[in-house]
């Protein structure tokens, strides 16, 4: 079996001492090179093209993260764990984008660090489980943020119809419902289909439906 080739950075250079002790105790581990800045980094990383770079987030000159780009973005087959002590969203977030497949704090134990290797050689994501909720709770809040903006165009009452529209009712029913005109149910109709640019009743339920109105609606 092939040894994972790994890139340590930091520019600390007691901490490569450690994270290269800690590795080259285990076999399936090759280290490759050392840098302490990001420069350094990429000249190492092009001359001896590693599987895993473990890169500490603060750099002297040009950041980790944008280090981490860098590298991802001309070799996306080299994986980069982001070797921090800071836990802050800003920073977690912003790796995340630069294409790190790992966000590991310093204060995890060497066997932990050691699978997170393995894992994000495997091709998995690995997360700290100090960040991992505030991941998830990221996602939830954006997702949230999008089903609200599907019906941003609408107003509070087409909104109320849409639902009608959603659960079946007819242009007659929802107009008792809401105390209207039936020709003004059908006006509102015709508005919602053309704000979400759909065709007809069917496909604007569905939409409503998929996008969670009843959440973002007060009856």
């Amino acid at each position: 079996m092939a040894k994972q080739r790994i890139l340590l950075v930091d520019d600390h250079e007691v901490v490569r001492l450690g994270l290269k002790s800690l590795l080259e105790r285990h076999p399936q581990f090759d280290v490759v090179g050392e840098a302490s800045s990001a420069r350094q980094a990429m000249e190492i990383v092009n001359s001896t093209h590693p599987d895993v770079v473990v890169m500490d987030i603060r750099l002297p000159g040009t950041s980790g993260i944008e280090a981490c780009e860098e590298i991802t973005g001309r070799f996306p087959e080299i994986k980069v764990i982001m070797l921090t002590s800071y836990a802050e969203d800003e920073m977690l977030f912003s790796a995340i984008r630069a294409g790190a497949s790992g966000y590991i704090l310093k204060q995890i134990g060497g066997e932990d660090l050691v699978r997170a290797i393995e894992a994000v050689g495997r091709g998995e994501a690995m997360l700290d489980p100090t960040v991992t909720q505030r991941v998830f709770q990221e996602v939830r809040r954006a997702v949230k943020e999008e089903e609200a903006s599907a019906f941003a165009h609408l107003s509070q009452q087409e909104k109320h119809v849409l639902l009608l529209v959603s659960e079946g009712k007819t242009n007659r029913e929802i107009a008792k419902a809401l105390f209207l005109g039936e020709g003004t149910v059908r006006n509102y109709v015709s508005s919602i289909l053309s704000k979400l640019s759909v065709n007809n009743r069917a496909e604007a339920a569905a939409y409503a439906v998929g996008h969670n109105l009843r959440e973002y609606i007060a009856m």
